[in-house]
């Protein structure tokens, strides 16, 4: 039993114990039986041959023969015969015997060569004899590329290892431990709390009944001594009667007269034929419960069996997922979450309580909008108002979901999400499109100038049809406009003509006006009344649907209320008329002055198209020397919110501007002769 502890004790402490009672003090070398015996001095310290023949080959020291302990600094006589002379220490010579003897015990050794300790490759993971192996491992042979150590090292190395792991594993363990009995108080607590809401819902329940059994109770009572009053008095009058038949009755012994006793039988007889009228209650006791009348009380029975109900989850937070998609900023954005149970199999059904917690870089909190789809799937909707970086954290019953908290960015750059067209005279080309117009059947009319054609596309932006040469002649269309009773308006600019044609292209009416300079685009407002804007004229013109001018507005120059080169026109809100050129500008529907939404301030640059969404926003294309880009205005104040500049797919001369319902705009790109659309919300 010693020798096994010894053995183990050695095992574990051995470089302790080797460094604190087997190493040299001086060179801090482990004592052997060759260089660095152990030589003990007179001063009982134990110094290592080699340190002391090197201090004896100091200066001055054989000549002295003494020198000085390296330890106590004793002067220590030198023998005749030199260091060699000195007497070793049996102490530490009989330790490290001892510690050769144990160590030899716990050493591996091959089984058939059993001076040979085994060895351990680290990269071939493999234990080995020398003299056993062959291949790299045999013979002293291993190349560099192999790591080899002691096969006790190894055992010693991966047992401290194994009680590192096994800490961490119980440290795991532990926690897990406490996690689950966390999650068993919140059990308790949520049951209980649970309860008491049905406790609560129940009582309601309850006290409605109750407060109806004493309604139905009252009524019984109310019936009862209205019944009984009338009873009462019909009883009070039987006993008037009975009391003036009593007095009639009185002294008829009495009575000789004939006459008399005679006028008294009449008057009874009388009485009879009248009691039949209080021989009948005059009321009965009838009164009854009843419940079957009505479908209440089955509808009762129904709803109290269904009434309320206890809702519990499987979900395991650990395996739920979420996906953010890429998003830009000031576009509305949409991450979706998936929950999952233990097992890996997705839920079926939501109303798990989910938490959202979006941030911006800088600490700021995101609004956000959480909606259950109530398949085990949620859309988390949030609007970046500005680009950078977001982190987004998604926890379910107070705990993380798989790869929670999530990091994406939102760029500051915004895309067309379809683009078609290219420059040429073909089915799929246009050659300088100008303006556009889209109806609430789905397609989409674009004017494509160059080639005197309309090019219809659906809403996916690809081709339906064509319609030619409806007020387009001399490639000079120049705007495009929808009415109300689906038709379209075309403005010419050489003709000066307005030309109203069906979805089939057949022209319903044309008319022109002789202060027509150079109309150049038009649109509709929900009279029915056609506007025009004439840039050579620099003003407005009015027309009934009919094609009869009613009034104009406008002038060149500067100041409000008046134009420098016209580029389109559009309906506000409530039929104001909204006019761009190097700004934009609001009338009323008579052309009086209300506002100026944009002004061209210090950058020069011109709006190529505008219009009103219906949702409180405006937006215009605008060219600058610094580039070309889609503004997006709040028609109310005024402000501009952000812009649309395309960066991956550079607008060129952008011209027309249409709006969907779904927050899309659709911008003809004149420079590049294609049409492009962008999500603007």
């Amino acid at each position: 039993m010693t020798s096994s502890t010894l053995v183990e004790t050695v095992s574990i402490d051995y470089e302790d114990f080797s460094e604190s009672f087997l190493t040299c003090g001086t060179c801090l070398c482990t004592y052997d039986g060759q260089e660095h015996t152990p030589k003990l001095l007179p001063c009982s310290h134990t110094v290592c041959r080699s340190c002391l023949e090197r201090i004896a080959a100091g200066n001055g020291v054989r000549d002295a023969g003494s020198f000085r302990c390296p330890i106590c600094r004793e002067t220590i006589p030198l023998p005749r015969g030199g260091v060699n002379a000195l007497p070793p220490s049996f102490l530490v010579n009989q330790l490290l015997d001892l510690m050769s003897r144990q160590r030899r015990e716990v050493i591996p050794k091959c089984s058939l060569h059993s001076s040979q300790e085994l060895l351990f490759c680290e990269t071939c993971d493999c234990v080995f004899c020398r003299l056993c192996t062959t291949g790299a491992h045999g013979n002293g042979t291993e190349s560099g590329q192999h790591t080899v150590i002691p096969f006790s090292i190894a055992i010693k190395r991966m047992s401290e290892i194994l009680l590192y792991k096994a800490h961490l594993c119980i440290s795991k363990l532990n926690k897990a431990a406490e996690n689950v009995n966390d999650e068993v108080t919140k059990l308790d607590a949520a049951a209980e709390e649970t309860v008491g809401a049905i406790n609560r819902a129940v009582q309601e329940i309850t006290t409605v009944l109750e407060q109806r059994r004493g309604e139905l109770i009252e009524t019984v009572k109310k019936l009862k001594n209205g019944k009984k009053k009338i009873l009462a008095d019909q009883l009070s009058i039987i006993e008037a009667e009975k009391e003036k038949v009593q007095v009639q009755c009185n002294g008829l012994q009495y009575q000789v007269e004939v006459r008399n006793i005679t006028n008294r039988i009449s008057d009874l007889n009388k009485k009879l034929d009248s009691l039949n009228a209080v021989m009948e209650p005059r009321e009965n006791a009838f009164l009854k419960y009843e419940h079957e009348h009505n479908s209440a009380s089955s509808d009762i029975e129904k709803s109290i069996r269904e009434f309320g109900r206890v809702r519990s989850s499987t979900t395991y937070p650990a395996l739920c997922s979420a996906t953010v998609r890429s998003c830009s900023a000031h576009l509305e954005t949409t991450a979706s979450i998936l929950a999952f149970d233990y097992h890996g199999t997705a839920q079926t059904e939501g109303g798990d309580p989910v938490v959202i917690d979006l941030r911006y870089e800088n600490g700021d909190s995101v609004k956000t909008h959480l909606v259950d789809k109530h398949n085990g799937s949620y859309d988390v909707k949030f609007l970046p108002e500005q680009p950078g970086n977001y982190k987004l954290n998604v926890t379910v019953f107070d705990r993380p979901i798989k790869d929670s908290p999530f990091h994406f960015v939102a760029a500051e750059h915004i895309n067309p999400i379809l683009q078609y067209g290219l420059r040429g005279s073909g089915e799929l080309h246009f050659l300088q499109p100008v303006g556009l117009a889209s109806s609430s059947c789905g397609k989409i009319f674009i004017l494509d100038t160059g080639n005197s054609r309309i090019k219809v596309l659906n809403r996916d932006l690809e081709l339906i049809r064509h319609i030619k040469n409806a007020g387009m002649e001399e490639r000079s269309g120049t705007g495009i406009a929808l009415s109300g009773k689906n038709t379209l308006f075309i403005a010419n600019w050489r003709t000066k003509f307005i030309t109203e044609i069906d979805f089939e292209g057949s022209v319903i009416q044309k008319f022109t006006h002789s202060d027509f300079v150079e109309p150049i685009d038009l649109t509709v407002n929900s009279s029915g009344q056609v506007l025009v804007a004439d840039n050579g004229a620099s003003a407005v013109f009015i027309f009934e649907p009919s094609g009869k001018f009613v009034s104009r507005f406008g002038k060149k120059g500067a100041e409000h209320g008046a134009f420098n080169l016209m580029s389109s026109i559009t309906m506000g809100q409530q039929d104001e008329v909204v006019v761009s050129d190097s700004r934009i500008q609001v009338f009323t529907a008579n052309g009086k002055f209300l506002r100026e939404i944009y002004s061209e301030g210090k950058g020069k640059g011109h709006h190529g198209g505008v219009v009103y969404d219906g949702k409180g926003n405006l937006l215009a294309t605008r060219c600058e020397k610094s580039g070309s880009f889609v503004q997006v205005f709040s028609y109310q104040s005024g402000n501009l919110q952000f812009t649309i500049d395309s960066h991956d797919a550079k607008l060129k001369r952008p011209s027309g501007l249409e709006v969907t319902s779904d927050f899309h705009v659709l911008v003809v790109d004149l420079g590049n002769d294609c049409i492009k659309k962008f999500r603007y919300r």
